[in-house]
Parts: structure tokens; C-alpha cells; sequence
């Protein structure tokens, strides 16, 4: 029985038909490895900006349902042409979307969960050695909505589905060779990593490293499923596999540092001090699927008996969250309101903090010595995060990735854009 080999490509690697051909060529040549492939790929370059701005032109409120069905649309014409160059090539190709295949995810749009994946379409068009080119991102309701799965959704999906047929392992090509100690677009001297753990990739992801998402690393820890990340433009590079802890040698104590310039930090000033009024603030937010990162609360004030609660959120749901809030006002007896949109969250990772001591407060120092002001700060086992001043983000990373002596001697060839 031939292993499965699953391959997902990413916008910049579709920009046009030029790159398109050029991604025929490298699954064929998965394929004349003597595996079989299922490819998964998001849409055509700047293409889901471009429906964005069409659905601005219409209205400032478009319906959640039809957001999906439009934003669908980009990975249908990306797989398409892809199958079509495959097939152009002489081999046999075959192009579905995500009810094609009976991809189901819960009852949510914009940023559903995969629920099931059926495999009957699948392995009926593998046992016919076709090569298999689905559409990422998006996904359908138990009664036939189309949804997409967010940020990162073709990630995701092409994960989902590689554990779903128990492939060999996930090949996530991009615009670099691999994962890095940090952005190279920021820092040129980031080093690549062989290797990496889940724990520490899904860290990275959830900070700010735009590699890969971290709902699709999650699920390739949960599955046991070897990720590889590497380069769509250099297949000759293995790139930086992500696997379990236990395969690895931690030889540092920070294997990576990232910045996150997608939230934004909101204040609740004079919250009542009492039972269960975080639960029904946080309840409220959570019921609109809005995911909160960073909290913090204060001290309660003795006299009016209230104190303030921070927390962070992605900028996208801003106007929910600001409306849950007004709602909340009357309700819980809140007052004031300050958003901070001027953000970053710089964070370093890595598995070896858990037996190294004096990790945070060099970090501390660091920032400490560039005048950099600390706003809030949040830990796990693996990883440090602070919230600074935007403007500060660039100098944060540089100088943190040479305070723990992560650069490197090669320069990372890069071929997408540092994103917004």
C-alpha cells in the first residue's frame, strides 16, 4: 500500500500561473516518489483581500453566511489550475471543494471547526492514482452551508485532512525554508530550525509567527502527525520538521522569539469587585466567539470596592466586543471603557525555560535597557509574552533574539512581503 503524502500551498506560492506550474512540478515530483499525494490550497495571492474590498464596496455589514460564500470562491479558482497544470503534465488530477469531499464543520461562520472529514471521496480518486487537489479554508454545515475556517484556514485543513487518511506527513511549503528564530523579515540573521516541538510551534503560532496556525499545529499534535514546513521555491531544502518533545535535544533554553501586531488591549475601569462578575464578562465575549488572550486584573480598591480588568483580543473583533461591553455596562455596572490599539506582543519560546532559571528576568533586562515599557505580561511553561508600545515591536525582537544568542550565519532567502 503506497504512504500518503499531503502538500498544502499557500497564496504566494499561487500568485499566478507562472508559480501555479511551478507547483505541478513539485507534487509530480512527490508523486514520482511513489506516494500518493492530496494537495491542499488557498487562494491566488492577494485574491481574499480583493472579495474583502469588493464586500466593503456593497455594505459595512455583510451577512456572516455570504462572507463565506464569497470568500469561498478563491480557493475554487486556485484548485482549478492547479489541476489543470498537473494534468497538463500528463498525470491524472482531480480538483474538489470542501463539499466535494464532505468536509463538515460546526454551525459557525468565518471561523468554524472542522467537525468530520469523510474519506470515501478521497480514497475512491487515490485507488484511481489521481492526484487529489482540494480546496483549504473552507468547509460545509450538516445542512450545506458553505463555511470558511478563518486565519490560517488551508493550514488547518490540509492538517485535518492528512490525519484523517493517516498520511505519512503534512509538507506545508511557504515563502521560507522553514520555521526560524524569528521573523527574518525583521530579524536577517534569524537562524532555521531543524526542528521543532509542538508545544513550541504552537507557542510561536499563537504569538505572531505567521509560519503556520496554530489550530493546525494543535491538531497535528494530537494526531502525532510529523509537519515539515519548508520552501515552495527551494524543494531541494527538507526544511524544519515539527514533531513531538521527546524526539529532540533541547540545547537552548529559547528556541524562538515573535511579535504579535494583531491585537488590541482593552481596560474595563471599575468593575465591581464581587462573584462572578468576570464570569458573566468573559461569558459575553466568549458567546460571540470572541477569544480573549491576555488578562489581567488589579488590586480591588478598598473604598469603592472596584477594580479593572485588561485584557486583549484581535483586532478583528473589536466592534463585537465593544458592543458586548455597552451591553454589559447597565448590566454588571462598568465604567469607563479605554482600547489601546497601539500593540505588540513580543513573546520568546521554547521548551528549555522549564529547567533553566533567569529566562524572564534577562528578558526583563533587555527591554529594560532599551527604555521599552512594559504594558502586560503573561507566561506558561514555554513561553514569556509582553505588551509593548507598537513602535517598539521591531528593536524588542532584534534585541531579545541576541540576548539569547539566536542568530545565525545565513541569510533567509524570503518571498512574500512582512505582513501588516
Amino acid at each position: 500500500m503506497k504512504k500518503i503524502v499531503v502538500q498544502k500551498f499557500g497564496g504566494t506560492s499561487v500568485a499566478d500561473t507562472d508559480r501555479i506550474k511551478k507547483v505541478a512540478q513539485t507534487v509530480i515530483h512527490e508523486k514520482e516518489l511513489g506516494n500518493d499525494v492530496i494537495v491542499v490550497v488557498s487562494a491566488m495571492g492577494h485574491t481574499t483581500d480583493n472579495l474583502l474590498k469588493l464586500a466593503g464596496e456593497i455594505t459595512s455589514n455583510p451577512s456572516p453566511r455570504e462572507m463565506d460564500a464569497l470568500l469561498s470562491t478563491g480557493e475554487c479558482v486556485s484548485i482549478a489550475l492547479l489541476t489543470m497544470a498537473i494534468q497538463s503534465f500528463g498525470y491524472k488530477a482531480v480538483s474538489l471543494n470542501a463539499a466535494q469531499v464532505g468536509i463538515y464543520t460546526e454551525n459557525i461562520h468565518t471561523k468554524a471547526r472542522i467537525i468530520n472529514i469523510k474519506t470515501e471521496t478521497l480514497k475512491k480518486y487515490l485507488a484511481e492514482d489521481n492526484i487529489i487537489v482540494i480546496a483549504g479554508f473552507q468547509g460545509m454545515t450538516s445542512n450545506g452551508d458553505i463555511t470558511t475556517l478563518g486565519r490560517g484556514g488551508s493550514d488547518t485543513s490540509a492538517v485535518a485532512i492528512a490525519a484523517t487518511v493517516q498520511a505519512e506527513r503534512c509538507d506545508i511549503y511557504t515563502d521560507v525554508n522553514g520555521v526560524y528564530t524569528a521573523d527574518p523579515r525583521i530579524v536577517p540573521k534569524a537562524t532555521k530550525l531543524e526542528e521543532i516541538s509542538y508545544d513550541e510551534m504552537l507557542e510561536l503560532s499563537s504569538v505572531g509567527a505567521n509560519v503556520m496556525h496554530p489550530r493546525a499545529v494543535e491538531t497535528g499534535k494530537q494526531h502525532k502527525l510529523p509537519i515539515r514546513v519548508r520552501s515552495s521555491f527551494n524543494i531541494n531544502d527538507i526544511g524544519t520538521v515539527i514533531h513531538g518533545v521527546r524526539d529532540m535535544e533541547l540545547q537552548k533554553p529559547v528556541t524562538g522569539v515573535a511579535t504579535d501586531l494583531s491585537q488590541v488591549r482593552i481596560v474595563a475601569c471599575d468593575v465591581p469587585d464581587k462573584p462572578g462578575t468576570a464570569a458573566q464578562l468573559f461569558g459575553a465575549l466568549a458567546k460571540e466567539h470572541i477569544s480573549v488572550d491576555m488578562i489581567i486584573q488589579s488590586y480591588a480598591r478598598k473604598v469603592e470596592n472596584t477594580n479593572d480588568i485588561a485584557f486583549t483580543i484581535d483586532k478583528t473583533d473589536l466592534p463585537k466586543a465593544v458592543s458586548v461591553l455597552e451591553k454589559l455596562r447597565k448590566e454588571v455596572n462598568l465604567g469607563n471603557v479605554h482600547i489601546d490599539n497601539d500593540i505588540a506582543k513580543v513573546s520568546i519560546i521554547g521548551a528549555g525555560m522549564i529547567n533553566n532559571t533567569g529566562v524572564a528576568s534577562c528578558m526583563f533586562k533587555t527591554l529594560a535597557d532599551l527604555d521599552i515599557n512594559i504594558k502586560m505580561i503573561s507566561t506558561s511553561e514555554i513561553k514569556i509574552s509582553c505588551l509593548v508600545d507598537v513602535n517598539d515591536s521591531t528593536k524588542a525582537v532584534q534585541a531579545l533574539h541576541d540576548a539569547f544568542n539566536l542568530a545565525g550565519d545565513e541569510v533567509a532567502e524570503v518571498h512574500g512581503t512582512l505582513p501588516d
